[in-house]
Order: C-alpha cells, then sequence, then structure tokens
C-alpha cells in the first residue's frame, strides 16, 4: 500500500511538470547592437535551461525612460532600465507626468557602469584641472561633451556638474560651454580638439574610452565624496571606484558615480511566472555571464542587492528560497 502511494505522488509530480507551461515572454531593451541585446541572449538562455522550451524574444527600443513607460501600460512584460530612471520614475519627475508605482524588480543585471569624466592633458594642466570641482574654481572656460536630452548618463553628468558648481550658464559666462553629443560622436570631437572633456557612465576600460586614452593625452577627473553621496541619493546609483592605472595618466584610484542596470516587471504580473524565471537566472547565471566579459561579475548577491524599487513578489520568493534576502 505505502509503496503505491509513494508511486501515485511521483506520476503526480511527473505530470504536473509535464503540464507547467514553458515561459513565453518579451523583454524590452535598447539599441539592437549594445550589451542590452547581449543580456537579452543570456536571460533567454537562462530560461531554456531552467524552463525547458522556454523563450525570451528580445526587442528594441528608445531605452530604459520608454521601457519604462511599455512595462507600466502592460505592452511589456519585461524591461531593462537603468537604477537611475527608475528611481526618476518612481518620483514622476520629466520625462514623466506622474509617479510611476506599478514596476518591480526582478534582479540588478550590473551595477558597474561608472561615470567617467576626461578631459584632455592639455587642458588639464593649463587650468590645473585634476578634479571635477577644480572646473568651478578655477572657472575654466572647458568645452564639456555630455550625452543628448533622454539618455540618462547626460542627466546623471548634469547633475554631478551641478553639484561641484558648474552650470551650463556659468560655463558660457567663463567661456567655455556645453556641447550636447552622443558617445559615438564624443570621441571623434574630443580627438580632433573640438571639445576639451567628455563624460559617458560606461565600463571601465570600454573600448570607446580605450579608443581616447590611446589616441590622446587624457585626464580622468576625480569627483568630490560629497558630490557622488548626493548624487547617489538623487539617482539611486552607487559609489564605485576606478583603480589607478586604468588609463594611461591615471595615477590614483578614481571614486565616482556608477550606474546600473535593472530587470523589471509590472506588480500584476503572475507571480509563478516571475518566480520560475528568477529562480531559472539564479541556477543559470553564468548563461548571462558569458553574453560579455563585462557581465562576468555579475553574482547572486549583485542580482539581489537593488534597493531602487520593491522586488517582485515572485522574484522576492525565490530569493528567500535562495537564501539570498531576508
Amino acid at each position: 500500500m505505502f509503496g503505491r502511494i509513494i508511486s501515485a505522488v511521483v506520476l503526480a509530480l511527473l505530470v504536473s511538470g509535464a503540464n507547467a507551461q514553458a515561459l513565453n515572454l518579451n523583454l524590452t531593451g535598447a539599441s539592437p547592437a549594445g550589451l542590452w541585446t547581449l543580456i537579452g541572449v543570456g536571460l533567454d538562455q537562462a530560461a531554456k535551461k531552467g524552463e525547458p522550451g522556454s523563450t525570451i524574444t528580445y526587442q528594441t527600443s528608445g531605452g530604459g525612460f520608454a521601457n519604462i513607460a511599455l512595462v507600466d501600460r502592460g505592452q511589456a512584460q519585461l524591461g531593462l532600465v537603468h537604477d537611475a530612471e527608475l528611481k526618476i520614475a518612481l518620483a514622476g519627475n520629466r520625462p514623466f507626468n506622474a509617479p510611476v508605482t506599478s514596476i518591480r524588480a526582478i534582479g540588478y543585471m550590473y551595477n558597474w557602469a561608472p561615470m567617467h569624466f576626461f578631459v584632455t592633458k592639455r587642458a588639464a594642466d593649463r587650468y590645473g584641472i585634476r578634479s571635477l570641482a577644480d572646473i568651478a574654481a578655477k572657472q575654466a572656460p572647458l568645452k564639456i561633451a555630455v550625452n543628448r536630452p533622454g539618455n540618462i548618463t547626460g542627466d546623471v553628468a548634469l547633475a554631478m556638474l551641478k553639484e561641484v558648481g558648474v552650470t551650463p550658464e556659468l560655463l558660457k559666462r567663463w567661456g567655455g560651454d556645453l556641447v550636447l553629443a552622443g558617445s559615438g560622436d564624443q570621441a571623434s570631437l574630443i580627438v580632433d580638439g573640438r571639445i576639451d572633456a567628455i563624460t559617458n557612465g560606461i565600463f571601465v576600460r570600454h573600448s570607446s574610452f580605450m579608443q581616447v586614452d590611446k589616441a590622446l593625452d587624457v585626464v580622468l577627473l576625480a569627483v568630490p565624496r560629497d558630490a557622488i553621496a548626493r548624487v547617489n541619493e538623487q539617482f539611486g546609483t552607487r559609489s564605485f571606484t576606478i583603480p589607478k592605472a586604468s588609463y594611461q595618466h591615471q595615477a590614483d584610484d578614481v571614486d565616482t558615480v556608477a550606474l546600473g542596470a535593472l530587470l523589471v516587471a509590472n506588480q500584476s504580473m503572475d507571480g509563478d511566472t516571475v518566480y520560475r524565471l528568477a529562480r531559472a537566472m539564479l541556477g543559470n547565471l553564468e548563461e548571462i555571464r558569458k553574453v560579455h566579459p563585462a557581465m562576468g561579475a555579475l553574482t547572486p548577491q549583485i542580482l539581489t542587492s537593488q534597493t531602487v524599487t520593491a522586488f517582485h513578489p515572485g522574484a522576492e520568493r525565490a530569493f528567500r528560497e535562495a537564501g539570498l534576502i531576508k
């Protein structure tokens, strides 16, 4: 009798597993050629390994702000967003007209994309600039390129400059200017001598920065810690140290602000679906890590370290079971 009961339980579990539907989800990211596309590939492979037959379909979009709106309206099931973008959405600041309250986190995909401020060594030596704060202290007439409106790295750069006393109006008064340029254009502008400084939030020794570092003598500016703390409070970002000698004229460690990327869903998304996805991610992080060398630092601890918004209940359940959150 006991053997028949055990057999019945095993059969029930097998039938239950056979009847479980594979995950079939869509994920909205950014440009088709960027890192987020590769993260989408890694998530798809992790889901396939953890939940056989599953598919996560990546679709391009205008980036994190657009993804927040898409997930909020239910037009995308999953989205990749920067932590700073989500912080802005939660507060209802521009480009949002009101607080966005529907977004829940599934996990951090990375949190190590630091803001860099590169100044040509010629300008740095001429005006005595080694820190972001020196620009205001010396009223240096620099032409500084930041990313275009709508790109979060541009918003964070402007906030960092403002914290040390640099605004577009003051720059012009000192004889400099603020130049709006995408990351792809900034390198050519500074190498050609048309601007003095560039800024972007991306991984240490990223190819775009290495291109500039090899073609031109540039100085990586330090950022005052009080400015870092205030920007982190405003944007939900974190402090980060760029190790010394990451670039040719960088003699010391440089503290700065780092952006991160979150995988998010709408709070109304089925809890069991999110639970199964989060569990598949935890069990197959290597699939995400191997899509690009920059993703190699991803760990279960980083995945569950975000504090910008609440975790989706399904993800929270998976992480609690794994002992990663209390």
